[in-house]
C-alpha cells in the first residue's frame, strides 16, 4: 500500500478520535475557545517537536512564492472556517451540521478537479461518492429534521468551502516541512480563535481541563495535520480528502469500542459504503506517458526513477533523506498518483 494512503487514514483516525476522546475526558469549554485551544495545542506541541528534532530553531525553507499559499490556507482553514461553523451552529441543529460537514470532502475534490486540474477517473469519483454517502448515513439523525433558518446551514456550508480551499492551498506547499506547516497553522489559528473567544467573554478553564484540551489538540489536530500534509504530498487533494472523509466512521468506531456506545444499523451501512469507497481508491491504476519539467525543491526522498542527482555532502547511498535537489526534464510512462512530482494536465 502506498504510504501516503496510510498517512491519510491515520490522519482521519486521529481527527475522528478527537470527538469521542473529548467526550471521554469530559471537556466542557465554549465552542470557539475549544477550537482555539485545540489548534493552540497543535501548534505548541508540533513546534516543540520541531525544536527537539532540529536541535534549535531552523529556517522553514519556504520560498517567497510559497508563503501566500500557506497564509491563504491558514486564513481560510484556521480562521474563516471555524468562525463560519460556530456562527452556523448558533441557528442549526447538530444533526443538520453533521450532515452538511460531509460537503468538505466533495468541495475539496471539486476544487481539485475543476480549479487545480487534478486528475480523477471514474473509480476515484465513485469511491468518493461511496465514502461521502457513508458519512451521510452515519450522521443522519434518527428523528425528523426540524425546519431551520437558512442562514445557519449556509454558514456551515461556507465553513466547508473554507476548509476545501484550505486543503487545496496546503497541497501547493505540501513538499515543505510538514511539521512546520502544521505547527505554524496551529499557532496562528489557535491565537486568532482564542482571541475571538475572549472577546466574546470566554474564560480559560481550570489547569487540568486546559492541559487535557491542549494534549487532545496536539494529537487530534496537530499530529493528524502532519499526516494529512504528508498524504497531500503523495496523493493530491481529492484522494486525500476522500480517505479523510472516513473520520466520522472511525470516530464512531472508537466511541463504540471504548465508550460502550450501542452499534446501530447506520454504523454497519456506513462501514460497507466507506469500505467500498476505500477499496475503489486502493485498486486505482493510473498510468500514461507524461513529462516532468525541470524544477528545484526540497523534501524527504529516496533515490528512485525521479531522484537521480549528485550530493554536495557525504551520503551513505541508501535510505531516505532531505535536501534541496534538482529535477531535469524527462518524459516517461509508469503508474502514478497526483503527488508533488505528477501534477500535470491530462
Amino acid at each position: 500500500m502506498n504510504p501516503s494512503i496510510f498517512h491519510a487514514l491515520a490522519a482521519a483516525a486521529l481527527f475522528g478520535a478527537s470527538t469521542p476522546l473529548a467526550k471521554l475526558i469530559g471537556l466542557d469549554v465554549p465552542p470557539v475557545l475549544l477550537a482555539g485551544l485545540l489548534y493552540l495545542g497543535s501548534g505548541l506541541g508540533l513546534t516543540l517537536v520541531r525544536l527537539v528534532r532540529d536541535r534549535g530553531w531552523k529556517n522553514a525553507g519556504l520560498t517567497p512564492s510559497e508563503w501566500p499559499w500557506l497564509l491563504g490556507a491558514i486564513m481560510f482553514g484556521g480562521v474563516l472556517g471555524p468562525v463560519a461553523l460556530m456562527f452556523g451552529l448558533t441557528t442549526t441543529s447538530g444533526a443538520t451540521a453533521s450532515l452538511m460537514l460531509n460537503l468538505e470532502a466533495a468541495l475539496t475534490a471539486l476544487l481539485a478537479w475543476v480549479v487545480f486540474k487534478e486528475n480523477a477517473d471514474r473509480r476515484i469519483v465513485w469511491g468518493m461518492i461511496a465514502i461521502i454517502a457513508g458519512g451521510v448515513v452515519l450522521a443522519w439523525p434518527h428523528e425528523s429534521l426540524q425546519a431551520h433558518d437558512w442562514l445557519g446551514p449556509l454558514a456551515v456550508g461556507a465553513a466547508c468551502l473554507c476548509w476545501a480551499i484550505d486543503n487545496n492551498l496546503t497541497r501547493k506547499v505540501s513538499a515543505s516541512d510538514a511539521l512546520f506547516l502544521a505547527g505554524f497553522k496551529g499557532l496562528v489559528a489557535g491565537l486568532v480563535n482564542c482571541s475571538l473567544a475572549f472577546v466574546l467573554g470566554a474564560r480559560l478553564p481550570d489547569p487540568l481541563v486546559l492541559g487535557q484540551t491542549l494534549a487532545l489538540g496536539f494529537l487530534g489536530y496537530g499530529v493528524s495535520l502532519v499526516l494529512f500534509v504528508l498524504a497531500l504530498r503523495g496523493l493530491g487533494s481529492a484522494r486525500t480528502g476522500a480517505y479523510f472523509s472516513t473520520a466520522p466512521f472511525l470516530g464512531a468506531a472508537i466511541a463504540i469500542l471504548f465508550l460502550g456506545e450501542p452499534v446501530s444499523g447506520a454504523f454497519w451501512a456506513a462501514a460497507v459504503l466507506m469500505g467500498i469507497g476505500v477499496w475503489l481508491h486502493l485498486t486505482e491504476r493510473h498510468g500514461h506517458e507524461h513529462q516532468h519539467l525541470a524544477m528545484t525543491h526540497a523534501h524527504r526522498h529516496v533515490h528512485d526513477e525521479h531522484h537521480q542527482h549528485e550530493h554536495a555532502f557525504k551520503w551513505s547511498g541508501t535510505g531516505a533523506h532531505s535536501h534541496v535537489h534538482d529535477h531535469v526534464q524527462v518524459r516517461h510512462s509508469h503508474p502514478h498518483f497526483p503527488d508533488i512530482h505528477h501534477r500535470h494536465t491530462h
